[in-house]
């Protein structure tokens, strides 16, 4: 069986699926793997080290995806300006497909039906359940680790003033004020990197285990009571809220924002549409110079201005909805990935050559696509299809 692992044409995009160390432990396995020349570009690899470990190297994408039995890539596939083709287009029908799809977004519902109809069998990393057996491919915690860290030092590039308070002979600069919405991962880094950078960090979740995480790396908990049943779904994980209480989630939080300097949006459902909980009317209030960084569009976004893939400007307000920002600090980005996509192929082919091993939980919650077909639940909800029974 050939694995491949293109270059990823996202722009800005340096993270790669696969690294020299992976390549060695795949080709151990038992597979055929095949790299795009420069694939590793951007991390500092070279054709030469990926050679070293094992893999073939191909310089045409469009020969190296015709070419696959499994393709490995880290984000979800695009047009090719190159080659004037869509990714899926060059894919050939039957083939093996894991990577990030976010297949709940608006954005990816015309790829994923381009899956659907070349028959790819399709599995998302962030379809992976956080089980105890699924940490080591648990990519979308990986990723949301660098997430956190990296999405407050894009604020602070946005910030038109100090993040800490700095002490001058004519007195000092107050310090910014960071609200941080959603204490997962993501929220929980992104609190202890503007709390490093000397910020005062408010916390915002509507459930009491993540506000007590959060309390635990110095923000001070700020939000409204929900019922507990309505806020958390199997797991510890945030649920959606039904409309008439995220309308009041809307509403309790504009006070909040409105006195916000930086606004970190992380709040997540997983496998679902982000809730929008910041409105055009909440941004509207807040002041001048103020950043937005929504990092949860991918699957979405939490605030209704965000534009996916761009950093806009409205009530003289950043809105920033970048969409990879785990691929601006690609090196230990994609070494983590690299080696969360190896644990989920080993563990999705329980023998090489083979087929993927669809009874596995953690291959069923992340399937995607097959045989025709779109499976994912979620993707199927947001697109407005019949869910299968």
């Amino acid at each position: 069986m050939r694995v491949v692992i293109p270059k990823e044409i996202l722009p800005a995009e340096k993270r790669v699926a696969a690294i020299p160390e992976t390549v060695a432990k795949l080709r151990s396995k038992g597979f055929e793997v095949a790299v795009e020349s420069g694939a590793g570009a951007g991390i500092f690899i070279s054709d030469a080290d990926y050679e070293k470990a094992g893999a073939i190297i191909e310089p045409d994408v469009e020969r190296l995806l015709a070419s696959a039995d499994v393709i490995l890539k880290v984000k979800q596939p695009i047009f090719n300006e190159a080659k004037k083709k869509h990714e899926v287009d060059m894919m050939p029908d039957g083939a093996i497909l894991v990577t990030f799809l976010h297949p709940a977004a608006p954005d990816s519902h015309d790829m994923v039906r381009k899956l659907r109809d070349r028959h790819i069998t399709s599995f998302t990393m962030d379809g992976i359940p956080r089980t105890s057996r699924a940490q080591r491919m648990d990519a979308l915690t990986s990723m949301s680790t660098v997430t956190g860290y990296r999405s407050v030092l894009i604020a602070a590039q946005h910030l038109p003033r100090f993040v800490p308070m700095i002490g001058t002979a004519i007195g000092a600069v107050k310090p910014a004020q960071v609200l941080v919405v959603g204490t997962g991962v993501v929220g929980l880094q992104a609190i202890a990197t503007a709390k490093r950078l000397g910020a005062v960090v408010k916390a915002w979740d509507i459930r009491e285990a993540a506000r007590t995480e959060a309390i635990s790396l110095g923000a001070k908990v700020v939000g409204f009571d929900v019922p507990q049943e309505l806020a958390i779904a199997e797991g510890g994980y945030a649920k959606l809220l039904p409309a008439e209480w995220l309308e009041k989630e809307q509403k309790a939080i504009e006070d909040v924002v409105a006195e916000s300097d930086i606004i970190i949006l992380s709040a997540l459902v997983p496998g679902a549409l982000a809730p929008v909980i910041v409105t055009r009317k909440a941004v509207s209030r807040m002041k001048p110079g103020s950043v937005i960084v929504d990092v949860s569009i991918d699957q979405g976004g939490n605030c209704e201005l965000t534009k996916p893939g761009q950093e806009i400007v409205e009530y003289d307000v950043t809105v920033s909805g970048l969409q990879n920002i785990p691929g601006r600090m690609a090196m230990h980005a994609s070494w983590l990935y690299a080696h969360n996509m190896f644990h989920y192929v080993d563990n999705l082919f329980k023998t090489v050559p083979g087929s993927p091993d669809l009874s596995d939980d953690i291959v069923a919650a992340s399937l995607v696509t097959k045989g025709g077909q779109i499976l994912f639940k979620p993707a199927l909800e947001a697109m407005g299809e019949v869910v299968p029974a």
